[in-house]
């Protein structure tokens, strides 16, 4: 108890302090994070979307890897995208291992099919009497799309915070990609890995507040759109 009492007292030093290390992990913590989260977005949606209006042979199945992928075990995409940048992988030649980017790839793999997962559910929740009202109406397919993605901005705003807060959280993926290296591919996830590793779980409790906090206001936000959005 008195180890967690002093994880609390130095997470609010850190923050009262500015601590420039502190605020710096943190930065790179959302700018990471934010960015694959909005690849996975735009990914996420068009897939799962096009996947939900259309009738093809195999369908479930497919389906089914996208179920599947929302359970993907972040190491196991580290290890795909390390060997994938390796030096002498297919796209060693980019020489963005252990770089932010690769932390990016990453975290975008890991949260996408989540977006695409809740998409493909939103979209098929859908009244299927609305695509052929909107079609006989006179509206093009994108037209069609675009009305369709616009009923289910509830829950496709669920989906962001599902796939940021999936990779907000991510560390073994960060770890093997990115390299944990201070001042430049290190989170607030990896840091507090090695902090305890340390032994420092005063530090380690701090960041780990600082990560719940920052989850918590980003989360906060988008709920606030989603539920001035409701229909009342």
């Amino acid at each position: 108890m008195d180890i967690f009492l002093q994880g609390i007292i130095k997470a609010i030093e850190l923050l009262i302090t500015f601590d420039t290390e502190v605020l710096g992990i943190t930065w790179l913590s959302l700018k990471i994070s934010g960015t694959a989260t909005f690849i996975s977005l735009f990914i996420g949606v068009s897939i799962g979307t096009a996947v939900a209006l259309n009738d093809f042979f195999g369908k479930r199945v497919v389906i089914s890897i996208i179920n599947t992928g929302m359970g993907l075990p972040p190491v196991v995409v580290g290890l795909f995208v390390t060997m994938m940048i390796w030096r002498s992988g297919p796209f060693g030649f980019l020489e963005i291992l252990y770089t932010p980017y690769a932390m990016i790839i990453a975290q975008a793999i890991i949260a996408t099919p989540i977006v695409m997962g809740i998409s493909l559910a939103a979209i098929q929740n859908l009244p299927p009497n609305l695509r052929l009202q909107m079609l006989t109406l006179g509206a093009s397919r994108l037209q069609m799309v675009w009305v369709l993605v616009k009923e289910s901005r509830l829950p496709l705003l669920a989906a962001v915070m599902a796939g940021f807060g999936g990779v907000i959280s991510e560390v073994g993926a960060s770890i093997m990609v990115g390299g944990n290296i201070k001042g430049y591919s290190r989170v607030l996830t990896t840091a507090t890995v090695m902090e305890t590793g340390k032994g420092n779980f005063d530090i380690a409790i701090a960041l780990s507040i600082i990560l719940l906090l920052l989850a918590f206001i980003i989360n906060f936000m988008l709920t606030q759109i989603q539920q001035r959005q409701r229909p009342q």
